[in-house]
């Protein structure tokens, strides 16, 4: 499990998000960065790469 500050990164005064976001859950779940693809752990969205 990363831990909350590999999450994000400050760029000044500027908080930048690192992983995406769940399209279904909201801005509060990130998804997880698989090899082939993006899945969310809390609704089990799977968004495939190209």
């Amino acid at each position: 499990m990363a831990k909350k500050w590999e999450l994000y990164k400050l760029d000044g005064d500027k908080l930048e998000r690192l992983k995406r976001s769940c399209p279904r859950c909201g801005e509060g779940t990130f998804m997880a960065d698989h090899k082939d693809r993006y899945s969310c752990g809390a609704c089990g969205y799977t968004e495939w790469k190209k």
